[in-house]
């Protein structure tokens, strides 16, 4: 068993914006494992909020190769899930794991992990956060499409609310505030919130300082991200959020967000999938663990001015699952 790792930039078709900056580009990493004359593959985007670099992941990614491709121990999933903390580097290498196996096997992922076979899911379109004319111009643009996120975090806000209604007034709205508001922002927002018939809000506060949500009201649910990344989480999360967002990057791959997806909702939380702005190799596995999931927002590969060969398949039905010659 062989392990490879390298950098991929794929310019982006817009300039992205969110309460911690903007972006024209989006890095990833690609991790290639070989054995047996099959190779899987898997990618993740580090993220700098979490600690991560392309420099600091590709030493994980390294470290682990290096460690569990000698005969003991093997490298596979449940090894990695011991040996490495959640986060981008597992992410790469546990979802290559996937892939090999289906490889290996001649079957797919959802056969392997003794699920349903995936069908379309409707995802999200976001609107990078800027000046409310702007936003309106592209919720416009966008009109046709079911669901729109909206990245907030900013002063005028409320400005920005009216100003995507007013552009696709018939478009379902989820807002995200990247943990951009104080407890007073958020309930001053709230009656906007209800007014425009936002569905759904993410993490208003900052992760670490969300005590206070059990607490304020929620006409509108409020979902976890930033302060969500796997099954260890969820009890401190009950009773100041409704729903999870499940990202991959965050979860370590796709074993683990099986796992807490099914330990979510037998909490009494309602599911989101999410993902970093990537390429349709990261997103693939996602659309296996975004099915039957309230919201879904995987449109990473429409931001790029070019996605990799064998592309995920977006149109009216949403993101189709993965072709074998992408993944799984």
């Amino acid at each position: 068993m062989t392990v490879q790792v390298r950098q991929e930039n794929f310019p982006l078709a817009q300039v992205f914006t969110i309460s911690r900056g903007s972006r024209t580009e989006t890095r990833v990493l690609t991790v290639e494992i070989s054995a047996d004359g099959c190779k899987g593959r898997g990618e993740c985007v580090p993220y700098p909020r979490y600690g991560e670099s392309i420099e600091s992941v590709t030493r994980q990614i390294e470290w682990m190769a290096n460690e569990l491709t000698h005969p003991e121990p093997a490298m596979n999933r449940a090894v990695l899930a011991e040996r490495m903390p959640a986060g981008a580097a597992r992410n790469a290498l546990d979802c290559a794991l996937w892939d090999l196996e289906a490889k290996r096997s001649g079957r797919r992922v959802w056969e392997i992990a003794g699920i349903a076979p995936p069908k379309p899911v409707v995802t999200a379109y976001t609107l990078s956060l800027d000046e409310p004319q702007k936003m309106r111009n592209e919720a416009a643009k966008h009109a046709h499409r079911p669901l729109l996120k909206i990245k907030l975090g900013g002063w005028n806000d409320v400005e920005r609310l009216e100003a995507v209604r007013s552009g696709a007034p018939d478009s379902s709205i989820i807002v995200d505030a990247n943990e951009g508001w104080t407890a007073a922002v958020y309930r001053e927002l709230c009656p906007t919130l209800q007014r425009l018939g936002v569905k759904l809000v993410e993490q208003p506060l900052p992760a670490g300082r969300d005590q206070g949500l059990a607490d304020l009201p929620r006409p509108v649910p409020i979902c976890a991200d930033e302060s969500c990344h796997t099954r260890a989480e969820l009890q401190q999360l009950i009773n100041r959020y409704d729903y999870i967002n499940i990202k991959l990057d965050k979860t370590g791959g796709l074993t683990e967000a099986l796992a807490l997806r099914d330990e979510a909702r037998q909490r009494g939380f309602q599911i989101m999938v999410g993902c970093m702005v990537g390429s349709s190799l990261g997103m693939a596995p996602a659309v296996v663990a975004a099915q039957n999931a309230a919201f879904v927002d995987l449109d990473g590969p429409l931001w790029l001015a070019q996605d990799r060969p064998h592309g995920l398949r977006y149109d009216k039905a949403g993101v189709h699952p993965p072709m074998s010659e992408l993944w799984g």
